[in-house]
């Protein structure tokens, strides 16, 4: 049997299909402003390893070729003095850390720094 048309203009069917549409448009509001950004975030956050891990290889292997470098076309460095091409590789690192840290601190998290205060 076919429900009257007048059905739809009673209260209660009007309060449930209010709650219905409130409920709705809650959770795409909640699935908008919470799970696409969490989407994003985890997005950036993959690219940003999968980056940090290559430029880590990428240094680890330059360092190594260094020192392979050294020892290959200085053999003078060989006996006792074979120490002197791994102090030379230690400075090199250290100087790329110092590099990447000031190149850290004076982009965006100096912003940060001084907004902060």
């Amino acid at each position: 049997m076919k429900k009257p048309s007048w059905r739809k203009f009673v209260r209660s069917n009007s309060i449930q299909r209010d709650l219905e549409e409130i409920k709705d448009l809650a959770v795409k509001y909640i699935k908008e402003e919470t799970i696409q950004p969490v989407k994003d975030l985890g997005r950036f956050v993959a690219w940003g390893t999968a980056g940090s891990l290559l430029v880590g290889v990428g240094c680890t292997l330059i360092l190594f070729g260094s020192l392979r470098f050294l020892q290959e076309q200085f053999k003078v460095l060989d006996g006792t003095l074979s120490f002197i091409p791994y102090l030379i590789v230690a400075a090199l690192a250290a100087l790329m850390i110092a590099f990447t840290v000031w190149r850290i601190m004076s982009g965006t998290a100096k912003r940060r720094l001084k907004d902060s205060k």
